[in-house]
């Protein structure tokens, strides 16, 4: 009994390497045959190529695209430390500078908020008219639904930017404790269990998700490629315009784009904060912080720093 149990432990797990070998050798085909075939997926004029965009932006095949990607550019980084530092630098650009962009959302969801009062209780109006010629016009509730449109903008866009600038709210109980090198091993293993993981969750949940939103039939992660090449007989945009209130939001959809968005930047900046993690655990204390481009509040608010 027991040497069977061991032969069909030893039978797993040589499947299980086959497969993965397999799957990281399609890898290759696989993204070689979406650069050179762009029309087969990108040409939403086609209801099946468009179905093939949605089946493979959640399917393990792209899965294991980007993880082979990911692991090809750790090697020649690790190798050339000046190809990972740029990575770094690029990832940390992008998070910076979509966060300082979308942060303004939370002015204008003030600016709104501020507008809604005074139309409701001064001017006693039941809508709100913006423009002119053909004036964008809602309801007071849809406005003030809208608001959280503001909110996910600054949750989701600014994420990457607030973990660049370390301004998330942490709970140390061993970190400041170790030595150098051993925060950088913490940082780099924390990338690899949780941040990763957490935002491959998220997309791969999200990505159906959204899309079950923007078209019908609707679409499953448990569906087959064949399965959602006949549903595309009948595929056709179908986006969310239903609001919680009779008059209120009706462009929800918006919020499980930016669902899907979040993970894709999370995933990202995991990326970043494990190279730039292991750069400065390989180069040392001298080269903590190299090429961080923080905030600051001017001189002599020095104080005050991370603290905004």
């Amino acid at each position: 009994m027991e040497d069977e149990a061991s032969r069909g432990a030893l039978v797993a797990i040589g499947e299980f390497l086959l497969w993965l070998i397999q799957s990281f050798g399609m890898a290759f085909y696989n993204f070689g045959y979406a650069v050179t075939h762009p029309a087969s997926w990108l040409d939403w004029s086609d209801s099946q190529s468009m179905m093939k965009f949605i089946y493979y932006g959640g399917s393990q095949e792209f899965f294991f695209v980007v993880f082979t990607a990911f692991l090809i550019l750790t090697a020649v980084g690790m190798w050339r430390n000046s190809i990972m530092w740029g990575t770094v630098r690029f990832l940390e650009g992008m998070a910076n500078t979509l966060g300082r962009f979308f942060a303004w959302a939370g002015l204008l969801m003030v600016i709104q908020q501020i507008v809604i009062v005074f139309m409701q209780r001064i001017f006693t109006r039941p809508d709100i008219s913006f423009g002119f010629g053909i004036p964008l016009q809602f309801d007071i509730s849809w406005f003030a639904e809208e608001l959280k449109l503001y909110n996910a903008l600054v949750v989701c866009l600014c994420v990457t930017y607030t973990f660049v600038q370390g301004s998330h709210v942490r709970v140390d109980l061993v970190y400041s404790a170790v030595k150098y090198r051993t925060k950088k091993v913490i940082d780099m293993v924390g990338c690899i269990i949780f941040m990763m993981p957490g935002a491959i969750l998220i997309w791969m949940y999200g990505w159906y998700f959204m899309w079950r939103h923007l078209v019908t039939p609707k679409v499953s992660a448990s569906d087959s490629l064949e399965l959602l090449m006949r549903k595309s007989r009948l595929l056709k945009w179908n986006v969310e315009t239903i609001g919680f209130s009779p008059n209120g939001f009706t462009a929800y959809f918006l919020f499980k784009i930016l669902l899907v968005t979040f993970a894709a930047l999370v995933f990202l900046q995991a990326i970043a904060f494990f190279y730039r993690s292991y750069l400065e655990w390989k180069e040392g204390p001298e080269s903590e912080g190299k090429y961080l481009d923080k905030d600051t509040l001017g001189e002599g608010e020095e104080a005050y720093e991370g603290t905004h």
